[in-house]
Protein backbone atom coordinates (compact mmCIF):
# COMPACT_ATOMS: atom_id res chain seq x y z
CA UNK A 1 0.00 0.00 0.00
CA UNK A 2 2.85 2.14 0.81
CA UNK A 3 4.01 2.95 -2.82
CA UNK A 4 2.11 4.82 -5.53
CA UNK A 5 1.64 2.65 -8.57
CA UNK A 6 1.23 2.99 -12.42
CA UNK A 7 0.49 -0.16 -13.88
CA UNK A 8 -3.41 0.94 -14.72
CA UNK A 9 -3.26 -1.53 -17.74
CA UNK A 10 -3.27 -4.55 -14.80
CA UNK A 11 -6.11 -2.08 -12.45
CA UNK A 12 -8.28 -1.79 -14.99
CA UNK A 13 -9.22 -5.53 -15.86
CA UNK A 14 -8.31 -6.57 -12.16
CA UNK A 15 -11.12 -4.32 -10.58
CA UNK A 16 -13.31 -5.19 -13.87
CA UNK A 17 -13.09 -9.10 -13.46
CA UNK A 18 -13.28 -8.94 -9.99
CA UNK A 19 -16.48 -7.19 -10.01
CA UNK A 20 -18.39 -8.67 -13.06
CA UNK A 21 -17.51 -12.33 -10.64
CA UNK A 22 -19.34 -10.50 -7.70
CA UNK A 23 -21.92 -10.15 -9.52
CA UNK A 24 -21.95 -13.42 -11.34
CA UNK A 25 -22.24 -14.86 -7.87
CA UNK A 26 -24.72 -12.94 -6.68
CA UNK A 27 -27.80 -13.77 -9.16
CA UNK A 28 -30.12 -11.60 -6.81
CA UNK A 29 -28.70 -8.60 -8.06
CA UNK A 30 -30.49 -6.48 -10.70
CA UNK A 31 -29.11 -3.22 -10.58
CA UNK A 32 -26.04 -0.69 -9.09
CA UNK A 33 -26.27 2.41 -7.73
CA UNK A 34 -24.01 5.58 -8.28
CA UNK A 35 -24.76 8.80 -7.04
CA UNK A 36 -22.15 11.04 -9.41
CA UNK A 37 -21.16 13.90 -8.03
CA UNK A 38 -18.97 15.54 -10.90
CA UNK A 39 -16.01 14.55 -9.28
CA UNK A 40 -13.20 12.68 -10.02
CA UNK A 41 -13.80 9.18 -8.54
CA UNK A 42 -17.55 8.75 -8.75
CA UNK A 43 -16.62 9.57 -12.72
CA UNK A 44 -14.43 6.67 -12.65
CA UNK A 45 -16.69 4.33 -10.88
CA UNK A 46 -19.37 4.76 -13.42
CA UNK A 47 -16.88 4.49 -16.30
CA UNK A 48 -15.56 0.81 -14.71
CA UNK A 49 -18.79 0.01 -13.54
CA UNK A 50 -20.14 0.55 -17.32
CA UNK A 51 -17.20 -1.92 -18.35
CA UNK A 52 -18.43 -4.42 -16.08
CA UNK A 53 -21.71 -4.18 -17.03
CA UNK A 54 -21.14 -4.69 -20.78
CA UNK A 55 -21.30 -8.80 -20.40
CA UNK A 56 -23.89 -8.65 -17.45
CA UNK A 57 -27.00 -7.17 -19.58
CA UNK A 58 -29.69 -7.96 -16.91
CA UNK A 59 -28.14 -5.44 -14.18
CA UNK A 60 -28.51 -2.02 -15.15
CA UNK A 61 -26.43 1.05 -14.12
CA UNK A 62 -28.58 3.88 -12.17
CA UNK A 63 -26.87 7.12 -11.71
CA UNK A 64 -28.25 9.96 -9.68
CA UNK A 65 -26.85 13.43 -9.04
CA UNK A 66 -28.36 15.03 -6.27
CA UNK A 67 -27.64 18.40 -5.57
CA UNK A 68 -28.56 20.05 -2.36
CA UNK A 69 -27.97 23.35 -2.01
CA UNK A 70 -24.34 24.15 -2.54
CA UNK A 71 -23.42 22.29 -5.56
CA UNK A 72 -22.55 24.11 -8.16
CA UNK A 73 -23.24 24.32 -11.97
CA UNK A 74 -20.34 22.97 -12.97
CA UNK A 75 -20.72 20.42 -11.08
CA UNK A 76 -23.96 19.10 -12.27
CA UNK A 77 -23.15 19.80 -15.41
CA UNK A 78 -20.22 17.48 -15.25
CA UNK A 79 -22.09 14.95 -13.47
CA UNK A 80 -25.25 14.78 -16.10
CA UNK A 81 -22.01 14.33 -18.69
CA UNK A 82 -20.80 11.34 -16.88
CA UNK A 83 -24.22 10.17 -15.99
CA UNK A 84 -25.78 10.24 -19.48
CA UNK A 85 -22.72 8.74 -21.15
CA UNK A 86 -22.16 5.83 -18.82
CA UNK A 87 -25.56 4.82 -17.14
CA UNK A 88 -28.55 3.13 -18.32
CA UNK A 89 -30.80 5.27 -16.40
CA UNK A 90 -30.09 8.71 -15.43
CA UNK A 91 -31.73 11.43 -13.39
CA UNK A 92 -30.82 14.50 -11.89
CA UNK A 93 -33.02 14.31 -8.05
CA UNK A 94 -32.45 17.83 -6.40
CA UNK A 95 -32.81 17.06 -2.54
CA UNK A 96 -32.75 20.64 -1.33
CA UNK A 97 -36.06 21.09 -0.47
CA UNK A 98 -35.93 17.52 1.48
CA UNK A 99 -32.12 18.28 3.40
CA UNK A 100 -34.04 21.66 4.50
CA UNK A 101 -36.83 20.36 6.01
CA UNK A 102 -34.74 17.60 7.75
CA UNK A 103 -32.61 20.15 8.87
CA UNK A 104 -34.86 23.04 10.15
CA UNK A 105 -36.85 19.98 12.07
CA UNK A 106 -33.33 19.24 13.46
CA UNK A 107 -32.23 22.39 14.79
CA UNK A 108 -34.53 24.34 16.46
CA UNK A 109 -31.81 26.77 18.21
CA UNK A 110 -31.46 30.22 16.28
CA UNK A 111 -28.25 30.32 17.15
CA UNK A 112 -26.95 27.65 15.81
CA UNK A 113 -29.06 28.41 12.48
CA UNK A 114 -27.50 31.89 11.96
CA UNK A 115 -23.87 30.08 12.67
CA UNK A 116 -21.44 30.71 9.32
CA UNK A 117 -18.91 28.76 11.34
CA UNK A 118 -16.69 26.02 9.87
CA UNK A 119 -17.94 23.60 12.59
CA UNK A 120 -21.62 23.90 11.42
CA UNK A 121 -21.02 23.84 7.56
CA UNK A 122 -19.35 20.50 8.91
CA UNK A 123 -22.32 19.60 10.46
CA UNK A 124 -24.74 20.64 7.85
CA UNK A 125 -21.99 18.76 5.24
CA UNK A 126 -22.93 15.59 7.10
CA UNK A 127 -26.76 16.43 7.24
CA UNK A 128 -26.60 16.67 3.11
CA UNK A 129 -24.57 12.85 3.01
CA UNK A 130 -26.85 10.94 5.13
CA UNK A 131 -29.49 12.49 3.40
CA UNK A 132 -27.94 11.46 -0.44
CA UNK A 133 -27.49 8.34 1.29
CA UNK A 134 -31.25 7.86 2.50
CA UNK A 135 -32.18 8.41 -1.49
CA UNK A 136 -29.43 6.20 -2.89
CA UNK A 137 -30.12 3.12 -0.55
CA UNK A 138 -33.96 3.14 -1.14
CA UNK A 139 -33.38 3.46 -4.45
CA UNK A 140 -31.33 0.76 -4.78
CA UNK A 141 -34.31 -1.91 -2.75
CA UNK A 142 -36.85 -0.62 -4.71
CA UNK A 143 -34.47 -1.58 -7.79
CA UNK A 144 -33.30 -5.08 -5.87
CA UNK A 145 -29.83 -3.57 -6.07
CA UNK A 146 -26.65 -2.42 -4.24
CA UNK A 147 -24.79 1.47 -3.91
CA UNK A 148 -21.57 1.54 -4.99
CA UNK A 149 -19.08 3.13 -2.97
CA UNK A 150 -17.20 6.25 -4.39
CA UNK A 151 -14.50 6.39 -2.00
CA UNK A 152 -10.68 5.76 -2.14
CA UNK A 153 -7.60 5.22 0.15
CA UNK A 154 -6.20 8.72 0.41
CA UNK A 155 -10.12 9.91 1.60
CA UNK A 156 -10.80 7.13 3.82
CA UNK A 157 -7.06 7.93 5.71
CA UNK A 158 -8.06 11.56 6.27
CA UNK A 159 -11.87 11.15 7.00
CA UNK A 160 -12.92 12.55 3.77
CA UNK A 161 -16.37 10.52 4.11
CA UNK A 162 -19.52 11.11 6.64
CA UNK A 163 -20.43 8.31 8.82
CA UNK A 164 -23.49 6.93 8.17
CA UNK A 165 -23.56 8.93 5.11
CA UNK A 166 -21.48 8.27 1.70
CA UNK A 167 -20.65 4.85 2.15
CA UNK A 168 -21.54 2.12 -0.50
CA UNK A 169 -21.96 -1.12 -0.34
CA UNK A 170 -18.99 -2.01 -2.86
CA UNK A 171 -15.76 -0.44 -3.43
CA UNK A 172 -14.12 -0.40 -6.59
CA UNK A 173 -10.83 1.77 -5.80
CA UNK A 174 -11.49 1.99 -1.95
CA UNK A 175 -7.77 0.88 -2.13
CA UNK A 176 -6.50 3.52 -4.19
CA UNK A 177 -4.59 6.29 -3.77
CA UNK A 178 -6.35 9.75 -5.25
CA UNK A 179 -3.15 9.97 -7.49
CA UNK A 180 -3.77 6.72 -8.89
CA UNK A 181 -7.32 7.10 -9.38
CA UNK A 182 -6.16 9.79 -11.10
CA UNK A 183 -4.06 7.88 -13.50
CA UNK A 184 -7.07 5.37 -13.90
CA UNK A 185 -9.38 7.99 -15.29
CA UNK A 186 -6.30 9.10 -17.32
CA UNK A 187 -5.96 5.66 -18.71
CA UNK A 188 -9.60 5.39 -19.37
CA UNK A 189 -9.86 8.39 -20.86
CA UNK A 190 -6.80 7.12 -23.81
CA UNK A 191 -9.20 3.83 -23.64
CA UNK A 192 -11.94 5.97 -25.01
CA UNK A 193 -10.30 8.20 -26.97
CA UNK A 194 -8.70 4.59 -29.22
CA UNK A 195 -12.22 3.25 -29.38
CA UNK A 196 -13.31 6.40 -30.93
CA UNK A 197 -15.81 7.15 -27.88
CA UNK A 198 -15.12 10.37 -27.59
CA UNK A 199 -18.22 11.96 -25.28
CA UNK A 200 -17.14 9.65 -22.94
CA UNK A 201 -13.49 10.65 -23.14
CA UNK A 202 -14.48 14.26 -22.89
CA UNK A 203 -17.14 13.53 -19.37
CA UNK A 204 -13.72 12.13 -17.61
CA UNK A 205 -11.52 14.62 -18.83
CA UNK A 206 -13.52 17.65 -17.66
CA UNK A 207 -14.09 15.78 -13.99
CA UNK A 208 -10.00 15.16 -14.09
CA UNK A 209 -9.69 18.70 -15.11
CA UNK A 210 -12.23 19.96 -12.33
CA UNK A 211 -10.60 21.36 -8.44
CA UNK A 212 -11.57 18.50 -6.24
CA UNK A 213 -14.06 19.61 -3.82
CA UNK A 214 -16.81 17.80 -1.00
CA UNK A 215 -19.46 19.20 -2.98
CA UNK A 216 -21.08 20.18 0.87
CA UNK A 217 -20.42 23.75 0.87
CA UNK A 218 -17.29 23.44 3.44
CA UNK A 219 -14.76 24.88 1.65
CA UNK A 220 -14.06 25.35 -2.22
CA UNK A 221 -11.84 22.73 -2.89
CA UNK A 222 -10.18 19.45 -0.63
CA UNK A 223 -6.92 21.42 -0.49
CA UNK A 224 -8.10 24.27 1.60
CA UNK A 225 -8.82 21.30 4.04
CA UNK A 226 -5.37 19.52 3.97
CA UNK A 227 -2.82 22.46 3.73
CA UNK A 228 -2.06 21.10 -0.11
CA UNK A 229 -2.23 22.04 -3.32
CA UNK A 230 -2.56 18.51 -5.21
CA UNK A 231 -3.27 15.24 -3.88
CA UNK A 232 0.03 13.47 -5.26
CA UNK A 233 1.44 15.83 -2.48
CA UNK A 234 -0.79 14.74 -0.04
CA UNK A 235 -0.64 11.00 -0.81
CA UNK A 236 3.21 11.24 -0.15
CA UNK A 237 3.15 12.77 3.14
CA UNK A 238 0.71 10.33 3.99
CA UNK A 239 3.01 7.77 2.57
CA UNK A 240 6.31 8.88 4.53
CA UNK A 241 4.26 9.11 7.79
CA UNK A 242 2.99 5.42 7.49
CA UNK A 243 6.45 4.85 6.99
CA UNK A 244 7.51 5.91 10.23
CA UNK A 245 8.54 9.41 9.34
CA UNK A 246 7.58 11.65 11.39
CA UNK A 247 8.87 14.94 10.17
CA UNK A 248 5.86 16.66 8.53
CA UNK A 249 3.62 15.05 11.67
CA UNK A 250 2.24 18.40 12.45
CA UNK A 251 1.05 19.24 8.72
CA UNK A 252 -2.77 19.73 8.17
CA UNK A 253 -2.46 16.42 6.26
CA UNK A 254 -0.87 14.12 8.80
CA UNK A 255 -3.11 16.20 11.86
CA UNK A 256 -6.32 15.85 9.65
CA UNK A 257 -5.52 11.73 9.21
CA UNK A 258 -4.78 11.62 13.29
CA UNK A 259 -8.39 13.50 14.04
CA UNK A 260 -10.55 11.28 11.72
CA UNK A 261 -9.14 7.75 13.55
CA UNK A 262 -12.45 7.17 15.23
CA UNK A 263 -14.02 7.29 11.87
CA UNK A 264 -11.85 4.17 10.73
CA UNK A 265 -12.71 1.81 13.73
CA UNK A 266 -16.37 2.79 13.60
CA UNK A 267 -18.12 1.23 15.66
CA UNK A 268 -16.28 0.83 18.39
CA UNK A 269 -17.09 -2.39 20.26
CA UNK A 270 -15.87 -3.68 23.48
CA UNK A 271 -14.23 -6.68 23.01
CA UNK A 272 -15.49 -9.88 24.06
CA UNK A 273 -12.49 -11.06 26.27
CA UNK A 274 -13.01 -7.84 28.00
CA UNK A 275 -16.47 -8.66 28.82
CA UNK A 276 -15.49 -11.45 30.53
CA UNK A 277 -12.57 -11.02 31.78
Amino acid sequence: MLKIKTEYEKVFPNIVNYTRDYLIKNKNLRSLIIGISGGIDSAVICALTSEVLKEIPNVKLIGRTIPIETNTEHEILRAKMIGENFCHHFEVKDLTSTYRDIYNNLVTDPERMNNLSNEEKIRKGNIKARTRMIYLFDLAHYNKGMVMSTDNYTELLLGFWTLHGDVGNFGMIQYLWKTEVYGLAGYLVEKYKNENNNKKADALKLCIDAVPTDGLGITTSDFDQIGVTEYETADMILIDYLKGDEAKKNHPTIERHVKSEFKRVDPKNIPRKVLFK
